[in-house]
Parts: structure tokens; sequence; C-alpha cells
């Protein structure tokens, strides 16, 4: 498996906004967690909450769980360091929690400019496991190195809505409600002995193959093995045969673009979306890669 890394640094440089250059400097020791938390803040409200851009699909100013998800990515990313902004984060989720303990899909904007219509017009009276599970799978993460974040009320009650939540699918899930809910149990297994149980539940709506057709998505998206289970030991890699696993890796590194940086297949829904999801998509291959020891 062939990939070029100076050719990824490249597009980085000149492609990426300045976060995920500075998460793929942090990935070969190039700098330390302050300038990743320094760009993070560019995206973040005085309610604690992210906007901004953050999920580049929905650029609003407001903050949304969305761009919850993606903050709580980057505070697993500097681990072991940590930062108060983690806690008010969880603060601000406990804050558009619904009483059920769940999260909507999305909150109201003022301005759809660019905005995917599923983010705009998503129901904010509505609980769904999608967007808990997200933001939760994520903030469970950053708990093990972040005791706040362990201890923060909001994480417990969200977590307990999301096994409820897993408990009760009786039908297939949509394809990224279903990889959420894998990488929420993943997370989950290791403070939740409940967890192992409803990932074995969840395990009869993998197919062989481990391709998760989207539903409403792209032409031929679909959720890849690596996206529901990129680190290898984790309870989430038991659903694939290591043949797939096998086959994955190699794909993910064969999809290396000629100028560095890698592609995602789904759709954009502006310019500037489609240009940052190549640069956090970059980051996540090569992260993949190395965890796994292809790099």
């Amino acid at each position: 498996m062939n990939v070029d890394l100076s050719a990824a640094a490249s597009f980085m440089a000149t492609h990426a906004r300045v976060l995920d250059r500075r998460r793929f400097e942090l990935l070969f020791g190039e700098t330390d967690a302050s300038p990743v938390l320094t760009a993070l803040d560019g995206y973040r409200n005085p309610d604690g909450g992210y906007g901004w851009g953050l999920e580049p699909d929905l650029r609003a100013p407001e903050s949304q769980p969305a761009g919850a998800l993606h903050a709580f990515e980057v505070l697993e990313d500097i681990a072991p360091a940590t930062t108060p902004h983690a806690a008010q984060l969880c603060d601000w989720l406990a804050s558009v929690s619904l009483p059920d303990g769940g999260l909507p899909f999305a909150l109201p904007v003022t301005d759809a400019s660019g905005c995917a219509p599923f983010w705009a017009q998503a129901d904010p009276q509505v609980s769904t496991l999608h967007s808990t599970a997200f933001a939760v799978g994520a903030a469970l993460r950053v708990a093990a190195c972040d005791p706040a974040v362990a201890a923060h009320p909001w994480l417990d009650q969200a977590t307990q809505y999301c096994l409820s939540a897993i408990e009760a699918i009786s039908d297939r899930p949509h394809a990224i409600a279903l990889s959420f809910a894998i990488r929420f149990l993943d997370a989950a297994s290791e403070t939740r002995p409940e967890a192992g149980a409803l990932l074995d539940l969840l395990r009869r709506f993998i197919p062989d193959n481990g391709l998760l057709p989207v539903e409403g998505g792209a032409a031929d998206e679909v959720i890849r093995p690596l996206d529901v289970a990129p680190v290898p030991g984790r309870p989430a890699r038991t659903l694939y045969d290591s043949d797939v696993v096998d086959t994955e890796l190699s794909r993910l590194a064969a999809g290396q673009q000629d100028d560095g940086g890698w592609l995602v297949d789904f759709t954009s829904y502006s310019p500037a979306a489609a240009l940052e999801w190549r640069g956090y998509r970059t980051v996540s291959a090569v992260s993949i890669l190395r965890r796994n020891s292809v790099l």
C-alpha cells in the first residue's frame, strides 16, 4: 500500500481549512494541542456550543448537535490533553436536550445559505438516535481522558437515551444512524456492560461485504467498514471479517488522489464544503491508516 504523505501535506496546505491543517500536524507530532484548540475556538459560540460551518454542510453560525460531534472529534485528537471547553460543551448539550434525554437532529437556523436541506428542515422538537448517538459516542471517547466530561450528568442521561433507543430497534435503521449507533456502543462498552449485547443485536444489519447503502444519498454512496470501525481491537471491529477489513484498508490507501488528498462519496452543498470535506477526509484517512499500521 503506497501512500504519499508529502503529497497529502501539500494538499492540506493548498486546500484544507486551518483546523484540519492543525489536526494533520498533530498526527505527526509537528504541533501540540494548543494550536489545534485555537483553531477550534474559531467555531465556538458564547453559549459553549459550536457552529459556523464546523459541520461543513451546516454553515449557519448557531451552535448545533452536529457541531458538537466535530468538536468532540477534535477534543479526542488532543488526548490526553484536555480543555474546560469540553465540559462546557456538555453544559450546552444539556441545555438543548429534550425531556427524554435525546437531541434533535438539528436546531433552527436563521440563515440556511449553504446548508444541506436535511439540516435546515429538521424538527427541533423531536429527539433522534442519529444525532444523539453521534454526539454521545464522540463525548464518551473524550471522557476516557477527561474526568470532567466523564462525570457530567448530560453524558449519563444521553447515554441512557441511546441505549434505550437501540434496544427498541426492530427494523433496519438508516445506514448513517446505524453507523453512529455502532460507534456509540463501541465507546459505551468501556462503562456500560449492556453495550456488548446491544452491539450483537445490530450485527444482523451488517451484510457480509460490510457495505451499508445510504438511502437517499448520492449514487453509490455507502457507509464502509472503516467508517464504522476504524480502530483495530475495538468491539465494533468484530462486526467485520478480517478479509473485509484488509480489503477496505487497501482500498483506502489506494484512494489517495493525484493532488494528494482523498475524496468523499456524498454530496456537498457548497463549494466551500466540498473542499472542507476533502481536508477532513484526508486527516481521517491518514489517521485510520496509521492506527491500522498501514503507515
